[in-house]
């Protein structure tokens, strides 16, 4: 880890420790941000929301500048392959990428989203399988003093391994609040993230900028504090926690590249 990463994070465990007195403690990431006019509404959610934005789109760099304005932790939203073959729009990584086209992709993405303090994955399920890729990744993240968050879209992700490899701060996705978004599937999400912060002390809870999810969120962020639990922007949680995890998500099989 380089001396600007380290000092960060130390001073951010001595802020934790001084600032937060809470045994439970929730992040959570809105991201998918940048192709719609309805996404302006996540700047009216509470600031300790962090935005994870998607590169190269209508509106992801402007919404990042007024996002941190406003108060806001910014991310960025890295596309990369999944198994489907689903679209990956543009500033996407890929399994046919050398290491320079990799590191390429990502310095422009950081260049056109402002502010961003770390990165997660959009999509992924292929790419986060495959070792290498992964390792240049977290090797440009390192570059810029970034942390990562594993969107774990594949249990065989290799996030968490090149990442402790390579000195990069890391944690997971544990839920996601809205697959769903009726109020009753949205409900039951929050309402598991609660009773896991409770239990385990730190949840990372990832949504999206969709009309449904925003104002339920609005609505329903004061309820952490009357549980006992505080919302935290995403860094704060890495400095907390300061370990490697194991992500856990149920995929039938590994993805088998030649």
């Amino acid at each position: 880890m380089t001396v600007p990463v380290r000092l960060f994070f130390i001073t951010l465990v001595f802020l934790c420790s001084t600032q937060t007195s809470s045994a439970a403690n929730i992040a959570i990431i809105i991201d998918d941000i940048g192709y719609r006019q309805t996404d302006k509404a996540v700047l009216n959610l509470d600031t300790n929301i962090t935005l994870s934005v998607l590169p190269h789109t209508p509106l992801g760099r402007t919404l990042a500048n007024q996002g941190f304005h406003n108060g806001h932790e910014i991310m960025l939203h890295i596309p990369m392959q999944a198994i489907d073959g689903s679209k990956l729009g543009p500033g996407g990584l890929t399994n046919q990428m050398n290491e320079n086209e990799v590191k390429q992709v990502i310095n422009r993405a950081v260049e056109n989203i402002p502010y961003a303090k770390g990165a997660n994955n959009h999509m992924g399920s292929l790419f986060t399988q495959l070792s290498t890729p992964m390792k240049w990744v977290m090797q440009s993240l390192k570059q810029k003093d970034l942390y990562f968050v594993d969107s774990v879209t594949t249990k065989y992700s290799k996030a968490a391994e090149q990442a402790q490899r390579e000195g990069v701060p890391i944690t997971f996705r544990h839920i996601f609040l809205d697959n769903e978004t009726n109020t009753e599937a949205l409900e039951r999400q929050f309402s598991q993230a609660i009773e896991q912060a409770k239990t385990d002390g730190r949840v990372v809870l990832i949504g999206h900028p969709y009309p449904e999810t925003v104002e339920y969120l609005k609505n329903n962020v004061k309820r952490l504090r009357a549980n006992g639990i505080a919302l935290i922007k995403t860094s704060t949680l890495i400095a907390l926690s300061q370990k490697i995890p194991t992500p856990v998500i149920a995929v039938k099989q590994p993805l088998t590249l030649e």
